[in-house]
């Protein structure tokens, strides 16, 4: 009877989460009030089994490595201030010049087993790795341009080694694709000429080329992570990308992409004039992460994050605040507890191996994760008020709440308020199941789960079980009368 009290109260539960959120996209649906060719192909969360294990990721790598990594933000013993992947657009810096790079890309350290065998003790679920950046130039042999691998000394397919070992550890593997290109004599950031409008179609058929060899050559791979579609010269082609997109989505039934691909034809990126999402998950929660459930609208999200503040590919010098192990697992257990995953970024150094700093922060994660992971993969958003000790996380399809607690009061009382009519039947501790506690009942559904010591060195997870609480719910506690 008490475990079919506890599933009824799970389904109530789930039942009251997907109406939430259907009533967020409904809302949505009904402001709709232009005719678009080229906006969104559905209203809410798509629900095929490739999606739903995205959804239960939880825990993601992202993998930035090109020629970049060669200069590491200097450039004739000058320090470049952004990003060390966008140095090819310094003033300091002749194109030439900088694509002749290749011919000093000899990563002979490079080890995809090594990679791969980093992410899966980090706890990694999926990883996204740089096919190509904006420089252009690409990790695979692609017969589409000179400006690859192939020709530089390594010679080597970088990307085909990754999506094996990292599959092999089942991990899955999406791949990263810059539109814009600065190799690319025909790309243009706006289209103001005919000859513009020239060049950007023999562009738009090489950006294809390119697309469909990657799903050709890589089977594996589940999905595509699109970057530099933010220049006039893409958001103007809103017929062709939608027209591009259907394609390989053809081709590989399950495909997964992100909301950053294209634009409606007003222009219109990430969700388009209707105000809807265009893509499987939003991709604009870059280094930043929701403060609360509303913010994503219902829609699936994920977070990808750097060590220091804009650092993607390998830098030699890291600036600013470095962020530590417990302050990303912090960010991973937000964005968990708000339906998203928190994708942590690396950027090799150009002899393939990796930072020192990454593999000491991936060690400790995965530390944690060893103990912890229950609470993070299949988790989603538990419907309860969050509390100042940290954040709640729901695991899907279950009764039970994780408390993943990284400020601990001085009181050494954890505030806890359930759904009116729903008590707690059971409170342990995920590291350690034979540490349980007795909750004290403060008021209606609200309690205080006391801790039996003070003082931790690193975040830690309770786990709650519920019941349903219905026949003694209101009898005891009367409301204030003001």
């Amino acid at each position: 009877m008490i475990k079919k009290v506890i599933l009824i109260t799970a389904i109530v539960w789930s039942c009251i989460n997907t109406a939430s959120i259907n009533a967020q996209q409904a809302a949505t649906t009904a402001q709709k009030t232009i005719a678009l060719q080229h906006g969104a192909h559905g209203v809410g969360r798509r629900r095929d089994a490739a999606m739903e294990k995205w959804r239960a990721y939880g825990l993601g790598q992202f993998v930035h490595w090109g020629l970049y990594s060669i200069p590491a933000g200097e450039w004739n013993g000058k320090q470049y201030n952004g990003a060390a992947e966008w140095i090819k657009s310094w003033k300091e810096v002749p194109a030439t010049t900088y694509d002749s790079l290749m011919y000093q890309f000899n990563p002979t350290k490079f080890n995809a087993e090594s990679w791969a065998a980093t992410a899966k003790q980090m706890g990694v679920k999926y990883v996204t790795i740089t096919t190509k950046h904006h420089d252009g130039f690409c990790l695979w042999p692609s017969k589409y341009t000179n400006f690859t691998v192939a020709n530089s000394p390594y010679k080597k397919d970088i990307i085909g080694p990754l999506v094996k070992a990292y599959d092999r550890r089942g991990i899955d593997v999406i791949l990263y694709f810059s539109i814009m290109d600065w190799h690319n004599p025909d790309w243009r950031y706006d289209i103001k000429t005919r000859e513009d409008s020239v060049a950007f179609d023999r562009f738009k058929q090489f950006t294809r080329n390119q697309l469909l060899e990657l799903l050709t050559l890589y089977p594996a791979a589940k999905g595509l992570w699109f970057d530099g579609t933010w220049d006039k010269s893409w958001v103007k082609q809103a017929a062709f990308a939608d027209s591009l997109e259907k394609e390989m989505r053809a081709m590989r039934p399950g495909l997964i992409i992100g909301s950053r691909f294209r634009a409606d034809e007003y222009g219109k990126r990430h969700f388009d004039s209707n105000g809807n999402m265009m893509g499987d998950y939003e991709q604009g929660w870059e280094r930043k992460i929701p403060e609360k459930i509303t913010d994503v609208h219902g829609n699936d999200w994920d977070c990808v994050m750097t060590v220091p503040e804009n650092q993607w590919g390998y830098s030699k010098i890291w600036k600013g605040h470095i962020k530590t192990t417990d302050e990303l697992l912090e960010m991973l257990a937000k964005c968990v507890s708000l339906d998203g995953n928190f994708v942590l970024n690396f950027g090799p150094k150009p002899d393939g191996t990796l930072r020192t700093e990454e593999l000491d922060l991936a060690k400790g994660i995965g530390a944690w994760m060893d103990t912890n992971s229950e609470a993070i993969y299949n988790g989603e958003y538990a419907g309860l008020v969050k509390q100042d000790w940290g954040y709640y996380v729901k695991k899907t399809g279950t009764n039970k709440i994780y408390m993943l607690v990284f400020n601990v009061p001085v009181s050494g009382a954890l505030n806890v308020v359930l759904p009116s009519r729903t008590a707690i039947s059971k409170v342990y501790d995920l590291g350690g199941p034979g540490l349980s506690y007795v909750p004290e009942e403060i008021g209606t559904s609200t309690y205080f789960i006391h801790l039996k010591q003070q003082t931790f060195k690193r975040p830690f997870v309770l786990v709650l079980e519920t019941a349903d609480n219905s026949k003694n719910s209101g009898a005891q506690y009367q409301k204030a009368k003001t």
